[in-house]
């Protein structure tokens, strides 16, 4: 039952993160900028770089996968505090997260590709 509940927080962290990148600042008054001519920056405090969340995502994956390891060391070690179940909850979360962030990495590729090859 753990297993669900690690899995329902991992979700959400998932959709926090999904929801901090479609916070874009501007709408339809910075299309309108545009067509007018000036681009003006966005000066909004509150507004998150992508690279920034990018960033963040990637450090947390570090971490799970840090942690996975340390748990699956403590237990070849014979810490009697960590328990088997424990060790491959940890392991199959690092994997969905190495996995989950290596499909982002793929989607930003193709997306990159596709605006290359638009015709200018």
């Amino acid at each position: 039952m753990t297993d669900r509940v690690d899995i329902n927080r991992l979700l959400t962290e998932m959709r926090s993160i999904k929801s901090q990148t479609q916070a874009f600042s501007g709408g339809i008054e910075g299309i309108e900028s545009i067509r007018s001519g000036g681009v003006q920056p966005v000066a909004d405090k509150n507004r998150l770089d992508f690279s920034d969340v990018m960033g963040q995502a990637i450090n947390k994956v570090n971490d799970v996968q840090q942690a996975s390891s340390k748990m699956a060391q403590g237990y070849i070690k014979g810490d009697p505090g960590i328990d088997i179940s424990q060790v491959m909850v940890a392991s199959q979360k690092s994997s969905v997260a190495f996995q989950a962030a290596t499909q982002v990495r793929n989607k930003l590729v193709e997306a990159y590709k596709d605006v290359m090859n638009m015709p200018i």
